[in-house]
């Protein structure tokens, strides 16, 4: 394809999956790997917003994860203590304006406020719009969204008569965000595990066998340049 014709997608969801096997090839604790893993985070938040990307979503934790070992549960929640506080000061250098998508009842209180304060200090940045998905599953959230609109139709506040997909839409975590052209899955499965049911209806899968903290921003071409050789028709099919 001509560089004239070649696409940067909006928006790019990526499924963070390898940090455990990476860990134990090199014969460390998983939590080691998922300490890398959100290093590998950030250098790939700069590269996609230096290619032209406006959105970048991550799968980070999930409602499933839950049923991990206990030991690596606190890992990661302590990850994403430091992630939190790290964060405000990355998104303020790099103009980055952060998102949480999921459930975040569930979470520690402190997270809980964290994940407010930066929310808030982020807010009117106008770089990458950075989604993290914590205690985030797809039926989830669609079970969500039709609980909030169950309860606005009892209410009287809405018409089911007009009510369409894009009013639907305003229901789900991602409101306001358009939707992903690009799914990128490392490590080599081969599965959207309950991630953005809704919103990956017409996106384009990738899937690499690079475990995710080997993920760099030649692999995040690679992927690109698979979205370019797709057959895109109008209307998303």
């Amino acid at each position: 394809m001509s560089r004239e014709n070649y696409v940067i997608p909006q928006h790019i969801a990526i499924i963070l999956d390898g940090n455990g096997r990476w860990a134990k090839k090199r014969m460390m604790p998983r939590t080691y790997g998922h300490a890398q893993g959100s290093k590998t985070v950030e250098k790939i938040c700069e590269d996609a917003y230096r290619m032209g990307i406006q959105y970048l979503t991550v799968y980070a934790f999930s409602t499933e994860n839950w049923r991990r070992p206990q030991e690596e549960i606190d890992t990661l929640m302590n990850l994403l203590r430091d992630y939190m506080k790290d964060c405000i000061k990355t998104s303020k250098k790099n103009n980055m304006r952060v998102r949480i998508i999921g459930d975040i009842s569930r979470l520690d209180q402190d997270l809980q406020e964290s994940i407010k304060r930066l929310e808030e200090a982020s807010k009117d940045n106008t770089g990458l719009r950075f989604q993290v998905a914590l205690n985030y599953g797809g039926r989830d959230e669609l079970l969500r969204a039709a609980k909030r609109l169950a309860g606005d139709y009892a209410a009287g506040r809405v018409d089911l008569g007009t009510f369409g997909e894009d009013d639907f839409e305003n229901y789900l975590d991602t409101a306001g965000i358009p939707s992903p052209e690009l799914l990128i899955r490392t490590s080599g499965e081969v599965r959207l595990s309950n991630y953005m049911l809704w919103q990956l209806a017409y996106a384009e899968l990738y899937f690499t066998d690079v475990l995710w903290p080997d993920f760099d921003k030649k692999e995040l071409q690679k992927a690109i340049e698979y979205y370019n050789r797709r057959d895109r028709r109008f209307g998303g099919v």
